[in-house]
């Protein structure tokens, strides 16, 4: 099987896409003439022209609004932010118009809309460009929410994402558009809502997502040399979250550990905790334990980026408290 990188696997997903149905473009800042700001659209306004590759204006609420109108009359836009960091500014239309259209108007309009693009941290990018939204938009009914680890997982869903009738946010990074994967070069997709093991073990399971997938599989291997056998699990999907897969782990190895780039408060990792010990509490051998980034603003210094996010050696250390806390 081929190798391509990241970028690589979600332009042909939306080329793909667009070629099957004339109804999907893309839309956002620097897609079209610059190629993408990380060059995920490279070639595609050559080959859409500029009525479906559409570079807009610096103003985030003004075309995520544009988006929503045009989803609503029939068209299924994808919309790219340059960092979800800047997608603070168009939550109103993402939070009051896109994710409650179809309630509010009774079952009468969908809002087909894919908003894509990097989120979380990339290194010394300070606080305002640092943040991870992935918590933030799962708490908003109405938004399916849906954060990737690679490439062959990014084109899978990015393509159901943008045939999925309900507004779909899709969660990259920065860090991880030139990581090369296996994909297959024959059509597949992936379902929205399923969460994929990809390691198996018997000893602890550990829970991620997106690029915190480095670390969880790093965090396993090391544990590996230590004799300790991690079930290693990547959600894929934020939301709707397959709690089936991440129970059915428990049961069998009766340890958890969630690994994760949101602040701790409010987190994906506590409702993944309050879940488990609702369905799986009598397996649990050990307390739920999770490693998250610091409760505080990301810094510029190096060193502090470091102490911020979580690690493998963080990682590591608290597989090893849950696993001696039963001896």
């Amino acid at each position: 099987m081929r190798e391509i990188a990241f970028r690589q696997a979600l332009r042909e997903a939306m080329q793909e896409e667009m070629r099957r149905d004339q109804s999907v473009f893309l839309m956002g800042e620097e897609v079209a003439e610059y190629n993408g700001a990380y060059k995920v659209s490279q070639g595609m306004l050559d080959e859409f022209g500029a009525k479906r590759i559409i570079d807009t204006p610096i103003a985030e609420l003004g075309f995520a609004a544009i988006a929503v109108g045009a989803a609503s009359n029939g068209l299924r836009p994808i919309v790219e932010f340059m960092t979800w960091n800047f997608a603070v500014l168009p939550l109103d239309q993402i939070f009051n118009h896109a994710s409650k259209m179809l309630s509010m108007s009774g079952g009468q309009f969908s809002c087909p809309i894919v908003f894509r693009g990097p989120n979380g941290s990339a290194g010394q990018l300070g606080a305002q460009h640092s943040s991870a939204f992935e918590s933030w938009y799962a708490n908003m009914p109405g938004l399916k929410v849906i954060s990737v680890s690679n490439p062959y997982d990014a084109k899978g869903l990015l393509k159901s994402a943008i045939r999925d009738n309900d507004p779909v946010v899709f969660m990259e990074s920065e860090v991880m558009y030139g990581d090369m994967g296996h994909v297959p070069e024959e059509e597949y997709l992936i379902p929205i809502g399923k969460a994929d093991i990809k390691r198996a073990g018997t000893d602890v399971t550990i829970v991620s997502y997106n690029k915190m997938m480095k670390v969880a599989l790093g965090a396993a291997e090391e544990l590996q040399k230590e004799g300790i056998s991690a079930e290693v699990i990547d959600l894929r999907t934020i939301r709707p979250l397959d709690w089936h897969t991440i129970v059915e782990s428990v049961k069998k190895t009766n340890r958890l550990m969630i690994v994760e780039e949101q602040w701790p408060f409010a987190s994906i990792s506590s409702e993944i905790t309050y879940r488990v010990q609702k369905e799986a509490f009598d397996y649990l051998d050990a307390p739920i334990r999770r490693i998250c980034s610091a409760d505080a603003n990301m810094h510029y210094a190096p060193t502090l980026v470091a102490e911020f996010l979580p690690s493998i050696e963080k990682t590591v250390k608290i597989a090893k408290e849950i696993m001696y806390a039963v001896k």
